[in-house]
């Protein structure tokens, strides 16, 4: 049964999306509205934010006092590729520190349109070999994002396949945008119950990030690429998401390239409702069933080799 909490803030969430995620509103501006208004929710856990310098790409670390110092957590952020920051996601990523019980690294990747593809790949997989440099073991990392950050999870994950670098224990991804192509049935048939996206605000910011490449190239749109060898997956979608298609396509490819991925569908939930952790319940739900799997995967996952240090180039 869907929670009241829930059905205030679908209220408030389309009041909102229609007034900022629409194409009458620069990208630049969508950033500064969406960073004036990050401030995190109040938590009944103790946590720290630390600025740190990744190869020149500002992050933060976040990290919860029960957090496993060990273990990290690589946020990609959502935000369709073109805003979003650690700001925007610190209140998320200290709610995932605490229930996985990891540090969270959160990058601030380069965005579109100034920064295109592949900035905001190249960044993430420059910082996943850093945490490596750092000497964070793979088998205790995982990577997770939401939206642009889910999709980009998944692309990161095949580069760092196809450069030879040994990979996470685990991917997570939160209503992930596979497919930038925008060609899910899910587009169209959703279009009227997804109160937060639209499919033409959703083109339009896809051709900001592709200009252009190929949309159906896998580094961009994983869904078209070769899931073969990837990690354990997890994956979380709303039921009315106008994304809905990117998820459960996705997951008829991971079964074909026999990659384990566990895909849970929430009724009545819309895009990224899991940033709402501290009032709904479906979201704290959400986030007790990541910490659950990111775990259950770290404990499972066996030592990797040496070749998991890799020396960074600029």
């Amino acid at each position: 049964m869907t929670s009241l909490s829930s059905k205030v803030f679908r209220f408030a969430i389309k009041h909102i999306a229609s007034r900022n995620f629409s194409l009458k509103v620069s990208p630049q501006v969508q950033r500064a509205r969406l960073e004036k208004a990050s401030l995190p929710f109040w938590t009944s856990f103790k946590f720290t934010r630390q600025t740190v310098d990744v190869g020149g790409i500002a992050s933060e670390w976040i990290d919860a006092e029960n957090a496993d110092e060990n273990r990290v957590l690589l946020y990609l952020h959502g935000g369709a590729y073109t805003f979003g920051s650690s700001k925007t996601y610190a209140d998320l990523a200290s709610r995932l520190s605490h229930s996985c019980a990891m540090k969270v690294l959160v990058i601030n990747y380069r965005l579109a349109p100034e920064y295109p593809f592949p900035a905001a790949l190249d960044d993430a997989t420059y910082a996943y070999r850093w945490l490596l440099d750092q000497g964070y073991r793979a088998e205790n990392l995982v990577i997770c994002g939401d939206s642009a950050g889910g999709g980009l999870t998944l692309s990161t994950l095949i580069n760092l396949r196809e450069l030879g670098v040994a990979l996470p224990a685990a991917g997570v991804c939160l209503s992930p945008w596979t497919d930038l192509s925008c060609d899910g049935d899910s587009m169209r048939t959703h279009e009227e119950i997804d109160p937060f996206l639209s499919a033409e605000w959703l083109r339009e910011m896809a051709t900001l990030y592709v200009q252009l490449e190929d949309p159906k190239n896998p580094l961009i749109s994983p869904l078209h690429g070769d899931l073969k060898g990837l990690p354990p997956l997890l994956v979380q979608v709303g039921s009315d998401e106008v994304l809905l298609d990117d998820s459960l396509r996705l997951e008829q490819r991971a079964l074909s390239d026999e990659v384990d991925l566990t895909l849970r569908v929430y009724q009545d939930m819309w895009h990224v409702w899991q940033i709402f952790a501290a009032i709904m319940p479906e979201a704290k739900e959400a986030l007790l069933e990541i910490a659950e799997f990111v775990n259950a995967k770290l404990n499972d996952a066996e030592p990797v080799k040496q070749q998991d240090s890799v020396e960074l180039v600029d």
